[in-house]
């Protein structure tokens, strides 16, 4: 279990001391510990009409960071200090902007305007502009299916910025190494991970000598398949025999290689998906979208190991 300052006593306390002075139905209650590395605050308020945020101190840009990914709406309970205890004060995100967080304490959030449940296949025009061409989001709603993540998942993510920031999103608990190979496209995924407020993304620069010590062991891969991707599936298979991927192609020749490819390395194709999305614009016109091929597959072996130990 993950080590906080925040124990069962004190996240007590603190919930009976805004139960005293707020209005608030506690079964509703979404509770945040970010003095975890990787707990993704933005997002969360996103998604919750009321978040308790357990916070240490630092933190000087949390309020501009929330300010600037449109919630500056959404109004902040706190009080001075460390404890659970004294006058409870109110203000807008927009009026803390210039505030951080000088000491550990608990604030509560409330959003009246959250999406309460998470929405997969975000607006291509909410991603960063930039060197990256976006799947669009009927096809990475897709993807997302197949991934099937689940919030403590690790997955690896190739050359699939948009795939990166969902997968974020979703996996509360989890990792994304987001492999960038072209650096333009590397500039564009931390542009997205600073708009979405994301801190469980690790931007790595290849693949080409495996998956770097210390990071976290993948459960799952999507790749953007290129002619790397039977390197890739190695690398990734050296630290978890039981990886399972989703494989995006709009490549005949690799898509043809695949079955043998699979092969080679002990794996066997699940799902096999011929994705076509066409939409009608304002002027009648149809407008065709690329029409990918997505295939899923997993090892035969059965245990998680990571070999790098």
């Amino acid at each position: 279990m993950e080590k906080t300052m925040f124990t069962n006593e004190i996240v007590l306390a603190w919930l009976r001391y805004f139960s005293q002075n707020v209005e608030i139905n506690l079964v509703g209650l979404k509770m945040l510990d970010i003095t975890g590395k990787n707990k993704n605050l933005i997002p969360t308020v996103m998604s919750n009409r009321a978040v308790l945020v357990f916070t240490d101190a630092g933190h000087p840009d949390i309020f501009y960071d929330m300010w600037n990914a449109e919630l500056g709406d959404c109004e902040v309970w706190y009080n001075e200090g460390s404890d659970p205890s004294g006058e409870i004060k109110r203000d807008k995100i927009s009026g803390m902007i210039d505030r951080g967080i000088n000491a550990s304490a608990a604030m509560l959030i409330l959003n009246p305007n959250a999406e309460t449940n998470y929405q997969i296949g975000i607006e291509n025009s909410r991603f960063s502009y930039g060197s990256v061409h976006y799947v669009c989001r009927e096809v990475r709603t897709i993807i997302m299916n197949r991934l099937n993540l689940k919030d403590q998942d690790n997955v690896c993510v190739i050359s699939g910025e948009s795939i990166a920031v969902e997968a974020a999103m979703y996996i509360a608990e989890g990792y994304v190494i987001a492999v960038e190979y072209d650096t333009r496209d590397g500039k564009t995924m931390e542009e997205n991970i600073a708009k979405f407020g994301l801190n469980n993304v690790i931007v790595v620069e290849s693949l080409d000598h495996g998956i770097p010590e210390k990071l976290p062991v993948p459960d799952k891969a999507f790749i953007v398949a290129s002619p790397r991707i039977g390197s890739e599936i190695k690398s990734l298979l050296a630290v978890n025999p039981n990886m399972e991927f989703v494989i995006y192609t709009l490549d005949f020749e690799i898509l043809s290689s695949l079955s043998a490819l699979f092969r080679e390395n002990g794996l066997e194709r699940t799902d096999a998906i011929h994705a076509v999305v066409s939409r009608v614009n304002s002027k009648n016109i149809i407008e065709p979208f690329p029409d990918p091929w997505l295939i899923s597959c997993k090892s035969t072996k059965q245990e998680k190991t990571d070999l790098r130990q």
